[in-house]
């Protein structure tokens, strides 16, 4: 709307925004809350994209809900309103902080309220000479009394409001809607109405009477309750109006100018790093989509082409001069042995020495070192080069590797770096072997606080340290115009290396710090650190994987693909690509008459986009008895095998090292909240098992001639943990007798003997031992049981009333998170509950069942992080050759020379099952072959 001042009723929003069905949301940088600010940024940027206002403007309450001269009218007014939630003010001053970035006025005057300023704005403009249009951003029902022929309100979930829409729904003039509100009071803001008059009959007295002085004076005209109680109200009422009536003569500055949205005006470098450390990236696109239309705007009203110019918010790729984030920092180029030898007596002199490293690409096993950073005091740091593009500037690798091997290798020297794994096996693989205590800062970010998905240098300097440390992108760009580190000249490659070392330390100070001040530091200690030169050395040895092998599997699914297609054709009622959803859609649910045509099946579940194929409507459908056609079934194991060649057998294949022959996968150690392992490049821990045709993949996994495969895997562990945790004496007995699990849990629940136990009801119990930690429901059991919800509730009941310690151990969990906001492992591992109070019962009941599991299955985690450490300290002792190669959930394996392979498995089951001091014995299952399929 052209010529129109709009005006955001502040805190209005800012509860929408809180209150809205979406998501609970934290940045990732900084951990903080941020669905509030979210929601608001989305409310803002849609009204600017779609309504496109000349002017805007904020208007908010300053004075608090008692700091008014309402208060001072009435002291009860608004006094039985509740605090706001904790993380609602912090929120609401981020979002002063985008308002502010943008230039958009925020107004506010002490003793008065929002309502106050806006009605006075609405007044002050409406009534001058000037043609200029007000429009509110409200839900408020007390701003419908400024709405005029020039004033409107606007409420995005509702629409606009004009004198004839308040007409429409009122029967009265916005003028009179003072009155209304007199009458009806207001239960939020703790103002009493007349007894029995609700917000219709108010309506309607003052659609007959035409106002509460009107009423008064037909006072005979009404029944004798109505007549008694409005007699009784009418000092009441006074003091009502009072309070209501908005004041629209407040005397304060603002200029319409001051409102302009100007996009030039944007303080992009600030915004830039706001978002970036509220983890949004929606917002500067948003933004830059803004600028880029009121430049094209500008250059067309001008007469040019927009198509000449570059974009308001494009970055240099490459500038000319980098500034470390820190303008005082002091970092220096080292050149000459001279300069290297006295930075080695620093650390030697320190005992400390954060390092990093630079490389061609991240490719450990292959990309080249570039240069080395240290540092040894918070500001200061030195960049050590070995690759340029001009050699004559800097020491060569051998010189270097020579001169920092001695200190490196010092085990009295604690090293400091940020995801040390990489650094360590980049410079291992150049010669230098990192030896001492290992210290790293993005696992103390992990362990401080598991709920941050983001644990870059980048991210934790911008939230934890307010530096915005030097992008690599800037420097070297992206896409297929992408240089590599070795091609930077050293004037640019000093402060971003240097800066890298220099922000590290800084980092591990302060973490170490909020470690500590958790009571974290057993765990960051005893298992987290302790942890990382083991995945190193796991990374670095990789795993061997027969091509042939792959190849061989690949063609015979491939076979058996185009059987399935040709299959899938002859069931379909037409042509029908089965990689397209919505053509098996149409297959599946049109009408035989239909254009394509179809098998006319009742639709199971529907999407936006029409009738879902997922893989549970195609299991649904080809369960079903009364679906006579096979297609949904071919479909089911077509999609099956097609991922199996396409997500693992050409994936894997395309993995491995051409020096090696080995598959190098990276393990993350702060990728989950539960503190499980994960790995990537590739994905290790997703190969499937639970097929028969997806574990054949395991057969191309080999062992190095002349060594075998041991592999060790925890028996039932989670429910061996649940047992000792909540000290239930039938379920640890189960356990001391060595019985079968399922069987005899099954015999407790259903109250029979434990040989007469059907493989249904094992089946039953083992359903409810591995989902009760997953806060398993009747309805989730039912399913997987295929039987009805009621008798899926009494088996779940039957379980928690046979094994009450169980259902204790449970609800302690979630009031542990009810009460602190976070559970614990029997480590000491935390993670946030963020939603375990939420209004809402889905949500709260999704933090419940998250409380339970992340308690069982952290300590878990814990379990065979400890048992690695242990694994990976004592495995020399029984062969040096024997080297630990993979981790997947519960399961080692390792590869050591065949003559050692017998009594490398008895000294892996012994130090897995006492890995823990637990109330319950633990059990491993081991075995020894040559492929991994085999091993299981």
């Amino acid at each position: 709307m052209a010529d129109t001042l709009y005006i955001i009723d502040g805190y209005s929003q800012f509860f929408r925004a809180y209150y809205a069905r979406r998501p609970y949301q934290t940045s990732p940088v900084t951990g903080e809350p941020t669905k509030l600010v979210a929601g608001f940024a989305d409310i803002l940027m849609s009204l600017i994209r779609n309504e496109k206002p000349t002017w805007l403007a904020v208007a908010l309450d300053v004075s608090g809900d008692t700091g008014t001269f309402r208060s001072e009218i009435d002291e009860e007014y608004k006094a039985n309103r509740e605090s706001a939630p904790d993380d609602f003010g912090p929120q609401v001053d981020r979002c002063f902080e985008l308002l502010e970035a943008m230039s958009i006025p925020m107004l506010g005057v002490e003793g008065v309220e929002a309502d106050d300023v806006i009605a006075t704005i609405a007044r002050r403009f409406t009534e001058s000479e000037d043609d200029i249009h007000v429009r509110i951003i409200s839900s408020d029902k007390d701003l419908t009394q400024v709405v005029n022929d020039r004033v409107e309100l606007f409420d995005p979930s509702k629409g606009v409001r004009t004198p004839d829409d308040v007409f429409k729904s009122e029967g009265v003039e916005p003028s009179q809607v003072l009155d209304i509100l007199s009458l009806m009071g207001d239960s939020v803001d703790n103002i009493p109405g007349v007894p029995g008059i609700g917000p219709k009959t108010a309506a309607k007295l003052i659609q007959q009477y035409g106002s509460i002085e009107g009423i008064y004076a037909h006072l005979d005209e009404m029944t004798p309750k109505r007549r008694e109680n409005l007699e009784g109200s009418q000092e009441r009422l006074v003091r009502n109006r009072e309070l209501v009536r908005l004041r629209d003569e407040l005397d304060f500055d603002f200029k319409l100018d001051d409102a302009r949205i100007e996009p030039a005006s944007l303080d992009l470098a600030t915004i830039d790093s706001f978002c970036r450390k509220l983890g949004f990236t929606r917002l500067p696109a948003q933004l830059r989509e803004l600028l880029e239309a009121s430049r094209v705007e500008a250059v067309v009203e001008a007469g040019g082409d927009p198509d000449a110019d570059g974009t308001l918010w494009a970055a240099d790729a490459s500038p000319s001069v980098v500034r470390p984030a820190d303008p005082n920092a002091s970092y220096k180029l080292i050149t000459t042995e001279k300069q290297l030898k006295s930075m080695v007596a620093d650390i030697e002199a320190a005992g400390e020495v954060c390092f990093d490293v630079e490389t061609t690409g991240l490719n450990v096993m292959q990309d080249a070192l570039c240069g080395i950073s240290l540092s040894v005091k918070p500001a200061e740091a030195v960049y050590v080069p070995v690759q340029s593009p001009r050699s004559d500037e800097h020491l060569d690798e051998p010189s270097v590797v020579r001169l920092l091997s001695g200190v490196m290798g010092n085990k009295t020297i604690t090293k400091i770096a940020h995801n040390a794994k990489f650094d360590l096996n980049v410079l291992r693989r150049a010669g230098i072997q990192v030896e001492g205590p290992i210290k790293d800062s993005m696992i103390a970010s992990y362990v401080a606080d598991t709920s941050r998905s983001r644990h870059r240098m980048d991210d934790l300097a911008l939230g934890l340290l307010e530096l915005d440390c030097i992008s690599l992108k800037s420097l070297l760009g992206s896409g297929s115009s992408m240089k590599t580190f070795d091609t930077l000249d050293l004037d640019q490659a000093l402060p971003y290396a240097a800066e890298d070392a220099d922000i590290t330390l800084r980092l591990w100070n302060k973490l170490f710090k909020e470690v500590e001040s958790k009571g974290l530091l057993t765990l960051l200690d005893d298992i987290e650190l302790p942890l990382v030169p083991v995945l190193a050395d796991m990374e670095y040895a990789g795993v061997k994987v027969n091509a042939d092998e792959l190849d061989r599997q690949r063609e015979q699914l491939e076979i058996e693909l185009k059987r399935l297609r040709d299959e899938i054709l002859d069931a379909a009622p037409g042509p029908l690509n089965p990689d397209s959803p919505k053509q098996l859609a149409a297959a599946l649910f049109n009408e035989p008459e239909a254009d394509p045509p179809g098998l006319g099946l009742p639709v199971v579940k529907r999407r936006k986009t029409g009738p879902s194929t997922d893989q549970e409507v195609l299991e649904k459908l080809d369960r079903d008895a009364s679906v006579e056609t096979p297609l949904p079934g071919l479909v089911l194991e077509y999609r099956q095998l097609s991922k199996l060649v396409g997500t693992y057998l050409v994936s894997l294949k395309e993995a491995i090292d051409p020096q090696t022959g080995r598959i190098h996968s990276s393990f993350n150690q702060v990728g989950t909240a539960t503190g499980r392992l994960s790995s990537n490049d590739p994905n290790l821990q997703n190969i499937p098992i639970r097929s028969s045709v997806g574990r054949e993949i395991r057969r191309a996994f080999v062992p190095e001639q002349g060594c075998r495969f041991i592999s060790a895997d925890y028996s039932q562990v989670e429910l061996r943990l649940l047992a000792h945790l909540a000290d239930d004496e039938a379920l640890q007995a189960a356990f001391h007798a060595g019985e079968d699990i399922h069987r005899a849990v099954a015999s407790e629940v259903f109250g029979i003997e434990i040989e007469d136990v059907t493989s249904e009801q094992r089946s039953a119990a083992k359903m409810v031992n591995f989902g009760i930690v997953y806060g398993v429901t009747p309805y989730g059991l039912a399913r997987r049981l295929d039987q009805d919800v009621a008798r899926a509730a009494r088996i779940i009941n039957d379980y928690k009333a046979r094994f009450t310690g169980i259902e204790s151990f449970l609800e302690a969990c979630v009031d542990k998170a009810r009460d602190d906001g976070f559970v614990e492992t029997m480590c000491g591992r935390r993670r946030a509950i963020n939603d375990i109070n939420s209004p809402n019962g889905q949500t709260r009941a999704m933090a419940e069942r998250l409380a339970i599991n992340s308690v069982v299955q952290g300590s878990a985690a814990d379990l065979i992080k400890i048992a690695m450490i242990n694994v990976h300290r004592d495995l020399g002792r029984v062969d040096p050759q024997a080297r630990l190669i993979l981790q997947v959930h519960d399961e080692l394996v390792l590869e050591a020379p065949a003559e050692s392979a017998d009594a490398v498995q008895e000294f892996l089951v012994t130090t897995m099952e006492s890995a823990m001091d637990l109330s319950i014995p633990l059990v491993v299952d081991a075995s020894i072959a040559d492929n991994w399929f085999d091993a299981k």
